[in-house]
């Protein structure tokens, strides 16, 4: 059985190579591994040693405490919950588009999909 937080660094390591617009083949690379290992990091089916950690997080120009953010005591459950929805591919490729926007333009984009949800 998979630990929560090997299971949320692993979907904070997707979340952040998604951002990057990296494969996990360019990842692997990168890091000196096989894509393999990076798909096991990511679905939290193996865990990320501190020193393949610190090497994924400057291959993805992030510092190690990024792929911990949301853990803090009592929220394991609420990040996994979060890890879900970014977990599809779909909402990951809308987040990217969304903050490939110039903020302005972005600003009135979110307002308008706020207006939108609370009139669903």
């Amino acid at each position: 059985m998979k630990h929560p937080v090997d299971a949320h660094v692993g979907k904070r390591i997707r979340h952040r190579r998604w951002m990057v617009g990296m494969t996990q083949q360019q990842l692997a690379d990168k890091v000196g591994i096989k894509f393999q290992q990076i798909q096991k990091y990511e679905t939290g089916m193996n865990r990320v040693s501190a020193s393949r950690l610190w090497d994924v997080a400057d291959a993805l120009g992030v510092s190690i405490s990024f792929f911990f953010e949301g853990l803090a005591e009592g929220q394991i459950a609420a990040a996994a919950a979060q890890g879900d929805m970014m977990a599809d591919k779909e909402a990951l490729e809308l987040v990217r588009s969304y903050y490939a926007i110039p903020e302005a333009q972005r600003r009135r984009l979110f307002d308008l999909a706020r207006v939108l949800s609370e009139a669903a």
